[in-house]
């Protein structure tokens, strides 16, 4: 009976131990360096990337403590009070080790967290990025001051093509690290960027496992993909290698006119207005692309975004635009500011903007300005 009894005891504290695994952190840190009764603060990434304060603990004979609870696994900013940055984490409820490093957070060290390792292969790759980056600028500093023009356009390239790989590789991690809580994180700090590839993110999170998919992060992800993808959608048709949508407008003198019946071999939809500074700048240039190579089937269509609210008379400033300016390609308006049809369809939202179509109205660039608009033109007509 009294083995029974102990038996079951032990069973007790074990089961108990674990359920303390389970449903609570401890974080026990080390802060050598940091004087007895400065702050360290534990704060929370949100849905928007931003720092949200958790926790804090007082640091006393270089060490601190934090405990508390967390749903799942997730990313958080540890900091202390007169260092310079924070390091950031994966906590999760186990008990975990922090070596925090006072002069460089970021190189703290961290143990006692599984979902931490995916973290640290991340930060490791990226590491590898910055090393490769600082490699490339001391070849070109060891070259002097004005290196033969085929070595630093060498050098250029390779560093364009480093910062390519770099843009891309959270899209290949999250891929190749789809059972991996982290890889939730990168996705909605990467939502926020405006580089952000809705289809290959969304693709990648639809192969992550069940309980990821489930889990309160992961809700919350496929909420901002799911709304990310309907905003997509919208533009969808506006993609490069899409067909231009058609549209229908009124000339200056109350003519209806549409896309179809005015493109050419090549042609632009030139989004402007008379009280936009920026487009009257750049009609110069276009006025220039336009008389070199309308002969050999340029067309121009101009979209005006007149009618702003300050404006008396915004057909009179547009008229007298396009005299002053010399525009002699077609002209458009609806004269109802970022209102109008056109600029709707085409998702305008800043003007000047343009979008560069083909023979077959294939959207082939858009807001091309200056010398890269020529090029473009003058590589659709094929010209000398």
């Amino acid at each position: 009976m009294k083995k029974t009894l102990i038996l079951f005891v032990l069973t007790f504290v074990l089961v108990s131990c674990n359920q303390n695994k389970d449903t609570e952190y401890v974080i026990n840190g080390n802060a050598e360096g940091i004087e007895n009764g400065i702050k360290v603060r534990l704060a929370q990434i949100d849905e928007k990337g931003k720092q949200v304060f958790r926790d804090s603990a007082v640091v006393m004979d270089g060490k601190f403590t934090i405990k508390g609870a967390v749903e799942e696994p997730s990313l958080y900013f540890l900091s202390a009070d007169g260092t310079p940055g924070n390091m950031l984490f994966m906590l999760e409820n186990s008990n975990i080790q922090i070596d925090f490093n006072n002069e460089i957070p970021m190189e703290s060290k961290v143990t006692g967290s599984e979902s931490n390792k995916s973290y640290e292969d991340f930060q490791n790759g990226m590491l590898q990025f910055r090393e490769e980056g600082t490699a490339i600028m001391t070849r070109f500093n060891e070259l002097g001051q004005e290196p033969a023009p085929e070595t630093r356009d060498s050098i250029r390239k390779a560093m364009e093509d480093m910062r390519k790989r770099q843009m891309a590789y959270p899209l290949s991690f999250v891929q190749d690290n789809s059972n991996s809580y982290f890889s939730l994180n990168l996705i909605q700090l990467e939502s926020n960027r405006p580089t952000f590839d809705i289809l290959k993110y969304k693709e990648a999170y639809e192969s992550f496992p069940t309980h990821l998919k489930e889990s309160k992060l992961g809700q919350l992800v496929k909420q901002k993909l799911d709304e990310l993808y309907k905003a997509y959608e919208k533009i969808a048709h506006l993609e490069v290698g899409k067909i231009a949508p058609n549209f229908e407008s009124q000339t200056p003198d109350g003519k209806t006119v549409s896309l179809n019946e005015l493109k050419g071999k090549a042609t632009i939809i030139d989004f402007w207005a008379a009280w936009c500074g920026p487009c009257r700048r750049e009609n110069p240039n276009v006025v220039k692309i336009y008389e070199q190579y309308h002969d050999k089937g340029l067309e121009i269509i101009g979209v005006s975004l007149d009618g702003a609210p300050n404006q008396k008379d915004p057909k009179k400033a547009w008229l007298d635009a396009i005299e002053k300016d010399g525009l002699k390609w077609n002209q458009v308006s609806s004269l109802k500011y970022f209102n109008d049809e056109v600029a709707q369809l085409y998702n305008i939202d800043r003007i000047p903007a343009t979008y560069i179509l083909d023979e077959e109205g294939k959207i082939v660039a858009k807001n091309l300005r200056g010398a890269a608009l020529e090029l473009k033109i003058k590589e659709l007509l094929d010209t000398p």
